[in-house]
């Protein structure tokens, strides 16, 4: 069983950084592959990035290549987004996510963790 709690969110200016984190409390983590997306006012859930569970294949939105970084600390059970050179349009509620497969559709996440916003301000 999966369950995931995000931490690192907040208030930053463009240009500025932010770590995202995802710790996963059940027994699992590196049978999952781990996704990161997002969901602004009025907008629909967007992909952002995802790790296989072996670390070996990364997946980013076009959006966010050159800019952000997702890694994964297995002795943590914990998967973090270095997000670097934000920009007002990056303004969002972060979700991490587990999926039995590499995938960059929401539906196929089983377990969801509750979200943490970040602003950023131009």
């Amino acid at each position: 069983q999966v369950q995931l709690v995000e931490s690192g969110g907040g208030l930053v200016q463009a240009g500025g950084s932010l770590r995202l984190s995802c710790a996963d409390s059940g027994r699992l983590f590196s049978s999952y592959a781990m996704g990161w997306f997002r969901q602004a006012p009025g907008k629909e859930r967007e992909f952002v990035a995802v790790i296989s569970w072996r670390g070996g294949s990364i997946y980013y939105v076009e959006s966010v290549k050159g800019r952000f970084t997702i890694s994964r600390d297995y002795a943590k059970n914990t998967v973090y987004l270095q997000m670097n050179s934000l920009k007002p349009e990056d303004t969002a509620v972060y979700y991490c996510a587990a999926s039995r497969v590499v995938a960059t559709t929401p539906t196929a996440f089983g377990s969801w963790g509750q979200g943490t916003q970040v602003t950023v301000s131009s």
